[in-house]
């Protein structure tokens, strides 16, 4: 039975290495993080993007994800005199990225300045939709932003986008400034 653990373990750990997602933050130095206590939710803002994030089940996936971040934090959810309000902003645009061609070489001959595999010039532009969910900190008496984190990536699919919720809402909240209690 620990086999099977160890092994589900590692599962994760390797889809999570491979995730299409990255994460950033930002972060008020003005703020002892330590001091928040309680929160609630604003409302989600709207976006002017297609957004895949429309709907129920999503919001449902971000809520339930981050409150379960935020519980192991030692926050607590009050809805009546909360210390942070927490909103989220949910995106899908279309963008473009370079594609390169390959430089093929062997030992002791290539094109361009390095010997052996590598990435020759660009040769175009590739068009995808990227997705990003940003999840903001509000001090409840200042008004102000003390917090934000975002998650973004390749969106291939509608379903896709909403089922991979769970686990882009926890990494973005674990870049959030207090460490989860054990």
């Amino acid at each position: 039975m620990k086999s099977r653990g160890l092994l589900v373990a590692l599962a994760v750990i390797i889809v999570t290495a491979c995730s299409p997602y990255k994460y950033y933050t930002l972060k008020s130095n003005q703020g002892d993080f330590s001091a928040y206590k309680t929160y609630a939710w604003l409302p989600g803002l709207d976006s002017l993007s297609k957004s895949y994030y429309n709907n129920a089940i999503a919001e449902e996936n971000i809520y339930r994800s981050a409150d379960e971040a935020l519980k192991a934090r030692g926050l607590t959810r009050d809805e009546s005199n909360p210390d942070l309000l927490f909103r989220y902003k949910a995106i899908v645009n279309n963008t473009s990225r370079t594609v390169y061609a390959p430089m093929y070489g062997g030992w002791g001959w290539g094109w361009g300045p390095y010997w052996g595999w590598g990435m020759g010039g660009a040769v175009g532009r590739e068009r995808f939709r990227a997705g990003h969910i940003i999840i903001e900190a509000i001090d409840a008496k200042t008004k102000k932003i003390v917090w934000q984190g975002r998650g973004s990536g390749e969106v291939r699919s509608p379903e896709r986008a909403v089922n991979d919720l769970p686990v882009v809402v926890q990494n973005i909240m674990k870049q959030y400034p207090v460490m989860a209690q054990k």
